[in-house]
């Protein structure tokens, strides 16, 4: 089977449908569009009218020049020549593609390194500006960025002193307990009087005054609650997720994730602080009535004069801050850390008085009304401890409770014979017998805990559950005869 235009034998072969004849497909195309006809009958013919012919591949024989030695050998050369060549270019590709892998390495070790130092210079600024407070008139200490404490302005430095002269000398004059406290007797009695399921979703913080209790939520809800009629009075929204509350007086405070301190009167914002560059954690109030006490997530607590309503001073801790209070005569500022030590400041100047250490994560602290007791707990503690401000070091914890659950909630009554201890799955109340030096436990009920507050007189205790539902636990009504 031969092509009829070139006599040779096609490499791929078609055949025309007008004549039959064979061609090499390239050839007979090339004719076609030159001619338009079939060149062996000269009928007009196009490319649909060619057949392909499957047949085996045509392997040409070696051409004459190939059978003589010296042909071989010239052949063998040439081909010998192309693989040096070849092998040559290939050795080029391979050198260029091992330097560039080398640059690609070195640049992405230099770029961990880089990468590496600029975090740990983030983490070091974080840190250092955790700790700064920027003034009008700028630094003053060369270019230190950490700055002193500020103290409090010479006339809340005045009532400060003030309070703490007379609420130290009355506390030496009154008689512990007062005639008209619960004893433990009457506290051994208390049973769940009164549950409501308030309209707070996540409840987070409990409050009391007088007989009436604000209650606030991780979403905003906050529902004011009457004791005495066991019924919700009132309810608004905050906005902000609320993480502490104190009422006093006409007004109720509320500290909030988003770094807010937000001042509420019958139910409608009047005041907002924001000196916190994170969340705000929790609130104090001084003794006095005059300062406001809140914690931040920056490391920093913050004083706020009640009186002018704006911060009164600020001051930086080199650790993050978990819980606080003020000493019973206000001139002690204590402070719970993740650390787990317990920081006392002064609260005048804002300088770190005293430490005592917990070893874990400090949750709750409180303050007894003796004025020398405190009490803290920390993470997953089923124990609490009382430390004694008058001692140091190991000394200092003056007695460790066990109560048998986790407890995260601590509140002592006025009579400083009460303490209160609760978590997520009960709530237990301490009584120390002062003629004894004893502690027992009169009174534990299965209600869950996330916060507490005692009623007037130590006559009743409120209990709050984070589903938002408040239990009110007191004495049975005496039976008349």
């Amino acid at each position: 089977m031969l092509c009829a235009l070139s006599g040779e034998a096609p490499q791929e072969p078609v055949a025309s449908k007008l004549s039959g004849a064979v061609f090499e497909k390239r050839l007979i195309e090339k004719y076609i569009e030159e001619n338009g006809k079939d060149p062996v009958s000269g009928d007009s013919l196009t490319l649909d009218d060619l057949i392909p012919i499957k047949s085996s591949r045509v392997v040409h024989p070696r051409p004459p020049t190939l059978t003589s030695i010296p042909a071989l050998l010239s052949t063998f050369q040439n081909e010998w020549d192309s693989l040096a060549l070849e092998t040559y270019n290939l050795r080029e590709q391979l050198l260029r593609t091992r330097e560039e892998l080398a640059t690609a390495l070195y640049q992405h070790d230099a770029a961990v390194r880089v990468v590496a130092r600029l975090a740990k210079e983030r983490d070091e600024a974080r840190d250092a500006l955790s700790k700064v407070t920027v003034s009008a008139d700028g630094p003053s200490n060369g270019d230190a960025m950490a700055v002193d404490a500020e103290g409090l302005p010479e006339e809340l430095v005045a009532k400060v002193d003030e309070t703490k002269k007379m609420l130290s000398r009355e506390r030496k004059k009154r008689p512990v307990p007062p005639a008209h406290w619960a004893r433990d007797m009457d506290v051994a009695s208390y049973e769940i009087r009164a549950t409501n399921a308030l309209p707070v979703p996540q409840a987070t913080t409990l409050s009391l005054q007088g007989d009436f209790a604000v209650v606030g939520g991780h979403k905003g809800d906050v529902a004011v609650y009457s004791v005495t009629s066991n019924k919700v009075e009132r309810t608004f929204k905050i906005d902000e997720p609320i993480t502490d509350s104190i009422w006093d007086g006409s007004k109720i405070f509320f500290s909030t994730l988003k770094g807010s301190v937000k001042v509420f009167e019958n139910g409608t914002e009047t005041t907002q602080f924001r000196e916190h560059s994170g969340s705000a954690i929790a609130l104090a109030m001084h003794p006095s009535k005059a300062i406001l006490a809140s914690i931040g997530s920056d490391k920093s607590f913050v004083f706020y004069d009640l009186v002018k309503m704006q911060r009164a001073s600020r001051s930086y801790t080199d650790v993050d801050l978990t819980t606080c209070a003020f000493h019973p005569d206000g001139h002690l500022f204590a402070a719970g850390t993740s650390s787990g030590d317990i920081k006392l400041f002064m609260t005048t100047t804002g300088e770190e008085a005293a430490s005592f250490s917990l070893g874990v994560r400090v949750l709750a602290l409180a303050f007894s009304e003796n004025g020398f007791w405190f009490a803290a707990v920390g993470h997953c503690q089923e124990e609490i401890t009382i430390f004694d401000l008058r001692k140091e070091g190991a000394k200092a914890k003056a007695k460790v409770i066990q109560i048998g659950s986790v407890v995260s909630v601590l509140d002592w009554d006025w009579s400083q014979e009460f303490l209160v201890t609760a978590g997520s799955k009960d709530t237990s109340i301490q009584h120390y017998e002062k003629s004894t030096k004893t502690w027992t436990e009169p009174q534990r009920t299965e209600v869950p805990a996330v916060a507490v507050a005692w009623g007037e007189y130590a006559g009743k205790l409120l209990i709050l559950s984070g589903d938002g539902t408040l239990s009110i636990l007191r004495a049975p009504p005496i039976e008349s005869n």
